[in-house]
């Protein structure tokens, strides 16, 4: 009999990881199916954002996985150097982080999977492929294959895993998506580039220490800094321009030396490859107890950095909902609101770096001449903020800026301990009040919130050491705020007399007879 297990992750990049160890920590019994034999060992994705780390923070330990990292700025130029936007680094954002982070992907897989090995609850299967997938009522059987790492074929002994519910992670082609038969809309950006990765033989140059889109339409290039020690360069293939010779030794040393006079002894030259930059998106993300996440589900350019970000985004909203519906805590449909949430907020991300796409590769000269005037001038409107997430799990009524993110400061708990809120206070739901709330709460709404594992801070019992946490709910106007585990507002109650209401809110949204957002 094939061994059971409450979710099968299949993938074991950036998203697949976190979502294995969320629920690792959440105590369920997981299985990873990965058909490579190790981690990939090497930077596919440079960058991430203050609500990023802090999943990275919730999976692993942060400090070893930013352990080279550095705030990142970015600079668009046009041909000539000039500069059409530049976007400064902020390096303490809302969320305890830099809000542009430049990083090396090892150091972040490596953190997440020493993290969730340790729980004892995950089995990590590396080097097996999923080749076949059965689901009835009561969950899926995989059927699973020794993988040839030699030559790339699924040709080993034969295995079957069980479990009640699968998260697919298994990347851009996903071979699961294949299985489900799941299509994906083409939203029309196809672009090729080749990616040129290095490591700096001597102190990296100033101009290096950030990111540049260079906007020229005889070749768009960029290069942006990996961590502080490494660098990548990527450069557009031209018409006539293909895969095979572009990624050739002697046409990188040529790109490096013509666009930033680079030699063998400035860098070691450590990958080359060429990437297809696309924009496409599942038509389903679930598929009875399979749910598709990260590059299996949508892809997006790479121009807002925003890839990596959105799949771990996916993680943490599985994460916490499967959670509750193994619990017992909510009923199964509470997973339809992964997709209604997640679906539209990416969708809006990947336009958004279509645009910027569309910006950098420009090719005729005087369409670049007249988006170089339109910079200049003024004329160009500032990207739209990230929107929130709309419907699903969020409080219906009131004032509150609900599906936005809340933020993360230090704190000092009672007994002198002192770091990261989230360290301090768990994974979970979080309600967050300025008094103690127990009183207007009363035992019967105190319990359920335990049992949904939510922990109550009353701030006048912490050392609230950034202020963030009460500027928050000044901002808010607001005596109390209620997160949910991915760090988005459920809801905030103005006052006291409010806080029975906005746990009975979260009780309705949960079971799914919460009144919809306007």
């Amino acid at each position: 009999m094939a061994p059971h297990y409450d979710i099968a992750v299949v993938g074991y990049g950036p998203t697949g990881l976190a979502a294995a160890s969320l629920l690792g920590r959440l105590g369920h019994r997981v299985v990873v199916c990965e058909r490579w034999p190790a981690l990939y060992g090497l930077p596919r994705l440079t960058h991430i954002d203050d609500e990023t780390a802090r999943t990275v923070q919730a999976a692993g330990d942060v400090d070893e996985a930013l352990r080279d990292s550095s705030p990142c700025e970015y600079l668009w130029v046009n041909g000539k150097g000039e500069t059409l936007v530049r976007i400064p680094a902020n390096p303490d954002g809302p969320m305890g982080y830099p809000d542009h982070i430049s990083m090396y992907q090892p150091d972040v897989e490596h953190a997440i999977d020493k993290r969730l090995r340790g729980y004892g609850s995950v089995d990590v299967r590396q080097g097996w492929a999923v080749t076949g997938l059965d689901q009835d009522d009561d969950g899926v059987t995989l059927r699973l294959r020794g993988w040839n790492a030699e030559t790339s074929c699924a040709d080993g002994p034969r295995d079957e895993v069980r479990a009640r519910y699968v998260i697919a992670a298994d990347g851009s082609r996903s071979g699961v998506r294949e299985l489900l038969g799941v299509e994906r809309e083409d939203l029309g950006f196809n672009e090729q580039w080749v990616n040129i990765d290095t490591e700096w033989l001597r102190p990296q140059p100033p101009e290096f220490a950030y990111g540049t889109q260079y906007c020229d339409p005889a070749r768009g290039h960029m290069t942006i800094n990996i961590g502080t020690t490494r660098q990548r360069f990527e450069f557009a293939l031209l018409p006539g321009e293909f895969r095979e010779e572009m990624t050739a030794p002697e046409a990188a040393w040529r790109l490096l030396r013509q666009y930033h006079d680079l030699g063998p002894d400035d860098v070691r030259i450590t990958r080359r490859l060429v990437y297809g930059f696309e924009a496409r998106i599942a038509t389903r993300w679930r598929a009875g107890s399979v749910l598709l996440a990260g590059d299996a589900a949508h892809t997006m350019p790479p121009y807002l950095g925003q890839g990596a970000c959105s799949g771990l985004r996916d993680a943490t909203n599985l994460a916490w909902k499967l959670h509750l519906v193994l619990g017992g805590l909510a009923p199964e449909a509470l997973l339809d609101t992964y997709e209604s949430e997640r679906r539209p907020h990416v969708t809006a991300l990947t336009h958004m770096a279509i645009g910027l796409g569309k910006v950098a590769n420009t090719h005729d000269t005087e369409a670049a001449a007249a988006r170089d005037a339109a910079f200049f001038a003024g004329k160009v409107p500032p990207p739209p903020p990230f929107p929130p997430l709309a419907g699903g799990v969020l409080r219906p009524d009131g004032d509150a800026p609900v599906g936005t993110l809340t933020p993360q400061g230090r704190i000092r708990l009672a007994d002198g301990r002192t770091g990261r809120f989230d360290d301090l206070t768990g994974y979970g739901f979080t309600l967050v009040a300025t008094e103690d709330p127990t009183a207007a709460l009363g035992p019967d709404r105190l319990a359920r919130l335990t049992r949904l594992g939510c922990t109550v801070v009353a701030l006048d019992t912490v050392d609230d050491l950034d202020g963030r946490h009460r500027e928050y709910l000044q901002r808010l106007g607001a005596v109390a705020y209620l997160a949910r585990p991915d760090f988005v507002l459920f809801g905030a109650a103005a006052d006291r007399t409010d806080l029975g209401a906005l746990v009975d809110d979260l009780d309705g949204a949960l079971s799914g007879t919460a009144k919809a957002i306007a």
